[in-house]
């Protein structure tokens, strides 16, 4: 493991953090405040690095059919539970796609089902 690569776990529990400090920021503030937006920013920042660093050995790309949202989301499904998640939040389709290369994104998918 680098030194400037964190474990599954760090990274796992500080997006699962920022992503409830994200969702208190727009409950407290508006939806586009600045403290939310750098929040949002943060979790898929994380959430980026999490992919490349562990998928799809121990984290996949899964498109999230169920979840409530104005637009097409996927799940980044952990293979094992870490801390009692299952997941690592939600990102929406469309920032994928802005951020990752659509061979990453196809690596990523969980090709299985």
């Amino acid at each position: 493991m680098s030194l400037l690569t964190p474990s599954l776990e760090q990274l796992v529990k500080e997006i699962n953090t920022v992503n409830h400090a994200w969702k208190l920021a727009q409950d407290l503030f508006e939806t586009g405040s600045p403290l939310a937006n750098s929040l949002r920013d943060l979790k898929t920042s994380l959430q980026i690095r999490l992919l490349r660093c562990y998928a799809p050995k121990y984290v996949y790309l899964a498109e999230d059919t169920e979840a409530q949202s104005e637009e097409p989301l996927y799940g980044l499904c952990l293979l094992q539970p870490i801390a009692n998640w299952k997941d690592a939040a939600h990102l929406p389709i469309r920032v994928a796609q802005e951020r990752l290369s659509a061979q990453e994104i196809n690596q990523f998918l969980n090709v299985e089902g």
